[in-house]
C-alpha cells in the first residue's frame, strides 16, 4: 500500500475522468434536487436531463452535501495509504460544500487540509491538478496547498448566460442586477471575483457578447503555458467554435479543454451557458 498525499475535490471541478484517474484525484459528489428527488451529480442525473428539466421550467435546486459524503471519501482515501489529504472545493460564497468538508475533516483518520479555492468548474479543476502534480513530485500537504492557492490566484473565469433568471432564483446574483439585465434586454457577461459571481459587462446581443467573451479571455491568456477550459450547457456547437478561435489566437496555449458543465452549475446558469477559464501554470 503506497504512502502519499491524496487530493480530493468535489464534482463541480469537472475534470476529465482520465485526468482524475491519471493523477489519482478523488471527487465527492454534490446533489441536485429535481422536483422531490435528490440526485447525485455525475452519476444519477445527466446534463441532458437537467437541460430538459430547466427548459420545461421544472423545479431544480441544489443542496449542500452532507458531511458524511466527505467523511466516507476521506476514509476510503486513507485506506488506500494516504498519510494526508488536501481537500479542495468550490467557492464558499456559492455553496456550503466547504463547510461540510470542514466538519468531515475533524473525524478523518488522517490529517485533512480543507481549502476554499474561491473557484468553480475547471477553475477549481486546475487547482486540483496543480496540487496533485505537486504531491506526485513528493510534495507535502503544505506544498500541495500552496500550489493550489497559487494556481487559484492566477486563474480567471468569465461566462455568458442567456438570462440571469436562473442565477437570481438560486440567490447567486443580486435581484437588482438580474432585473437590470431583463429591463434593458441585454446579454450579460459575468466573472468570478473574490469567490462571487459579479456582473462584468452588459452587451446588446448574444453574438456580440460571445465575441466579447473571446476577446476578454484572449487578452488574459498571455505568456507561455496557459491552460484554458471552455464550458457550456446545451451549447456544444458554440463552445467548440469558441475553443477553435481561442486555439488560433492564444500563442502560449498549453492545454485546452471543452466540456459541458454538470447539473450543479447548470441548475444555476441555465441552458446556453458559455464560459471560459484562463489559468496560467
Amino acid at each position: 500500500m503506497s504512502r502519499h498525499v491524496a487530493i480530493v475535490t468535489d464534482s463541480t471541478a469537472y475534470l476529465p475522468p482520465r485526468t482524475m484517474e491519471r493523477h489519482g484525484i478523488t471527487t465527492g459528489p454534490l446533489t441536485v434536487v429535481l422536483g422531490d428527488r435528490a440526485l447525485e451529480e455525475g452519476t444519477e442525473i445527466s446534463t441532458r436531463s437537467l437541460a430538459q428539466a430547466l427548459q420545461k421550467r421544472r423545479s431544480v435546486t441544489t443542496s449542500r452535501p452532507s458531511p458524511e459524503v466527505f467523511a466516507e471519501t476521506y476514509r476510503k482515501v486513507a485506506e488506500s495509504g494516504a498519510t494526508g489529504i488536501v481537500s479542495l472545493h468550490l467557492s464558499a460564497e456559492l455553496s456550503g460544500t466547504y463547510d461540510a468538508a470542514v466538519l468531515a475533516a475533524r473525524e478523518a483518520p488522517v490529517p485533512v487540509r480543507v481549502v476554499d479555492t474561491g473557484m468553480v468548474a475547471m477553475a477549481l479543476g486546475f487547482c486540483a491538478l496543480a496540487a496533485a502534480e505537486t504531491a506526485e513530485q513528493g510534495g507535502t500537504v503544505d506544498d500541495a496547498v500552496t500550489a493550489a492557492e497559487k494556481r487559484a490566484g492566477s486563474t480567471s473565469a468569465y461566462f455568458y448566460v442567456d438570462t440571469l433568471d436562473y442565477l437570481r432564483r438560486g440567490g447567486r446574483i443580486g435581484a437588482a442586477q438580474a432585473l437590470l439585465g431583463s429591463a434593458l434586454a441585454v446579454k450579460p457577461l459575468l466573472q468570478l471575483q473574490d469567490g462571487r459571481i459579479e456582473l462584468l459587462e452588459k452587451v446588446r446581443t448574444a453574438s456580440k457578447a460571445i465575441a466579447r467573451l473571446e476577446e476578454i479571455a484572449a487578452d488574459h491568456a498571455t505568456g507561455a503555458g496557459v491552460d484554458i477550459a471552455v464550458h457550456h450547457l446545451a451549447a456544444q456547437e458554440r463552445a467548440c467554435a469558441l475553443a477553435d478561435r481561442l486555439r488560433a489566437r492564444v500563442t502560449g496555449l498549453a492545454e485546452l479543454h471543452v466540456s459541458e458543465v454538470g447539473a450543479v452549475i447548470g441548475a444555476h446558469t441555465g441552458p446556453g451557458l458559455l464560459g471560459v477559464v484562463v489559468s496560467p501554470r
